[in-house]
């Protein structure tokens, strides 16, 4: 298993890890990948060892937005309506 990054390298970095995202935004591992096979969270994914990378800055905005929906007692169908029928 390879050692951890630093929360400070992980908050500069373009692209991260699904765990990293765990430790950037405090939601659950089991969460962050329903929604990403929901396809809300996008990513990319290396040919090479299959690793999903994802976009810091753009997860982090579209994890906040499904929270914010959450909120309103959206269900995973409905956000995915609203978020991705833009």
């Amino acid at each position: 298993m390879s050692r951890q990054r630093k929360i400070e390298v992980i908050k500069q970095s373009e692209y991260v890890t699904i765990g990293e995202l765990v430790r950037l935004t405090d939601v659950r591992y089991s969460t962050l990948k329903h929604y990403t096979e929901e396809g809300l969270i996008p990513f990319d994914q290396s040919e090479s060892n299959l690793t999903r990378r994802y976009k810091r800055e753009e997860s982090l905005e579209r994890i906040n937005e499904i929270r914010e929906l959450r909120k309103q007692k959206k269900s995973v169908p409905e956000i995915k309506k609203l978020l991705l029928d833009d």
